[in-house]
């Protein structure tokens, strides 16, 4: 039996994985109380205890945290932004090349970001394979349900008497220092971080993530990037689908689910790379479970609910 700890349970990440851990017969969730759910000792206590400990927090608690760990055994999976980047952190994204058996002998994981898990799937694979130069100046536009700002912007979207702005989709990360560039910009090797516009839209949960380039920028064509993504993702929960529903892409398509889809719309001139997956799921919780699994020694998507 695998011993798991959710440090941070009560948030919309640590809750969806616990509903999807606590039907499995191969786990034993380690519970706080209420009332030790933000006390130091009973975390610190409850993540050595552990095989796994889920660090669902804010980044500076997630640094803490880390810092409770005095079981070399214990495995830890930080779903914030606070290791994505750290070099003694290994990133959560097993469908990337060679990233799967790391993962597996890892204790310490770096869960992927929503918005730069799709930009990730769709640039990644074409830069390792030469048909994108890690020179070129992409864009990016993600929309996003509003379930992934957490509580507090669940609670706001949900309020009967909220503010009409509310109503229509609402852009952010106007600096343009959004903190998921770092992931996008090194994972995927490029030498500039792109432009990326995150949106927020009035439904619960669904992410799509686009990316546009121009033909020229490429070594191939469309058809050759179909190609790369279907023989690229063969293993995992991603996987090429070329589901346009009549002409239009709903971002809330995989919602409730953890896997992802991604594919190419265009021409021979523009081309718009897609993914379209769960904020909470492939996004968070859903990536967060696969990773687990690996470690554990389960069947990869053990517990995930796919399409």
């Amino acid at each position: 039996m695998i011993r798991v700890f959710i440090d941070g349970s009560a948030g919309t990440t640590g809750l969806r994985i616990r509903e999807r851990l606590s039907v499995r017969e191969d786990i034993s969730l380690i519970t706080l109380p209420p009332s030790l759910r933000k006390d130091p000792g009973a975390r610190r206590d409850s993540i050595n205890q552990s095989d796994v400990a889920f660090l669902c927090l804010p980044d500076a608690a997630a640094r803490e945290a880390v810092g409770f760990v005095e079981n070399e055994n214990t495995v830890i999976i930080d779903t914030s932004t606070a290791h994505r980047t750290a070099e003694d952190f290994t990133y959560g994204m097993p469908e990337l090349s060679g990233q799967r058996a790391k993962i597996r002998l890892s204790r310490r994981i770096a869960n992927p970001g929503c918005h730069a898990s799709g930009f990730i799937a769709l640039v990644a694979p074409l830069i390792q394979q030469g048909l994108l130069p890690d020179t070129a100046p992409l864009s990016c536009f993600s929309l996003t349900g509003y379930s992934g700002g957490g509580k507090g912007m669940i609670a706001q979207y949900e309020d009967d008497k909220r503010d009409a702005l509310l109503d229509a989709p609402r852009v952010y990360g106007l600096t343009q220092q959004h903190k998921h560039l770092a992931e996008m910009t090194t994972v995927c090797g490029l030498t500039t971080a792109p432009i990326f516009s995150p949106v927020v839209a009035p439904y619960y949960s669904g992410m799509l993530v686009s990316v546009s380039v121009f033909s020229h920028e490429l070594t191939g064509s469309i058809d050759d990037i179909r190609a790369c993504y279907r023989a690229y993702y063969q293993s995992g929960v991603i996987r090429y689908a070329d589901d346009a529903e009549d002409g239009f892409l709903s971002a809330s398509s995989m919602a409730g689910r953890d896997d992802m889809t991604v594919a190419a719309y265009g021409n021979g001139e523009r081309i718009t790379l897609v993914s379209r997956f769960d904020n909470l799921g492939k996004g968070a919780s859903g990536a967060a479970i696969q990773n687990m699994n690996l470690v554990i020694g389960a069947e990869e998507t053990a517990g995930l609910l796919l399409g």
